[in-house]
């Protein structure tokens, strides 16, 4: 079937987080809280903090994220009094545009798809304005609809965030894909109620489990057009 609609996640699909949310960023977040951190123990501390976000409880809340955060705080050394409201500011800041940046194709693929008549889509799992995404990264008239975890108040894999997408297209499972860097989160999500789905990973080792599944698997979003047919 032809694909008419094509999803994307957000963060870590098209954006990526600036200075503020690396290592350093962190011990800045952490200094104005009287917290000291070792900025050299931050990708340890997400990676060990990751599996926080998988409990399988799939609402959404923003007690989920503070504590992620936290956790991530605390991987790097983090303790005190203060870690809560470390945490939270951290957390209030992540949906600031102004500390992400845009991948340098995703403009040009976007205009691409929406001028080959494609509906397109954000399904994001993060608590930022989709609006104002848009807005502050000059996307306006390429997206169609979108769909935020918060609002929603489900996170993916739940099937009815995509569900709530795709009415929002008016496209069928069939007709659509779905773009994100997780595979169970975007890709086995959106499969699990007849969508597509399309594994991004730049510059990250081989998916062995994408393999199994037969789902393509691109390092960045100039490889998608082409799949699109034969999605």
């Amino acid at each position: 079937m032809v694909t008419r609609a094509v999803f994307f996640d957000v963060d870590w699909t098209l954006i990526h987080p600036g200075p503020t949310f690396l290592g350093e960023g962190y011990k800045a977040f952490c200094a104005r809280h009287g917290i000291d951190v070792d900025a050299q123990r931050f990708h340890e501390a997400v990676a060990a903090a990751a599996p926080f976000l998988d409990s399988g409880d799939d609402r959404y809340t923003d007690e989920l994220f503070v504590v992620y955060t936290r956790k991530i705080v605390e991987g790097m050394g983090g303790t005190g009094p203060n870690l809560d409201a470390c945490a939270q500011e951290i957390y209030r800041e992540w949906a600031a545009c102004q500390h992400f940046e845009l991948y340098d194709e995703v403009p040009e693929v976007l205009r691409d798809l929406s001028a080959a008549g494609l509906r397109i889509g954000l399904i994001s799992n993060s608590h930022r304005c989709l609006a104002s995404f848009q807005s502050h990264f000059e996307l306006q008239g390429l997206i169609t609809a979108t769909v935020s975890s918060s609002v929603h108040g489900f996170l993916k894999p739940h099937p009815s965030i995509f569900a709530a997408a795709l009415q929002l297209v008016d496209v069928a499972p069939a007709e659509a894909v779905m773009v994100g860097d997780s595979l169970r989160h975007d890709v086995e999500g959106a499969m699990r109620v007849g969508m597509h789905g399309i594994l991004l990973q730049r510059g990250e080792p081989r998916a062995p489990r994408a393999e199994e599944l037969g789902v393509p698997v691109i390092r960045s979003l100039r490889d998608l057009p082409p799949l699109l047919t034969l999605a």
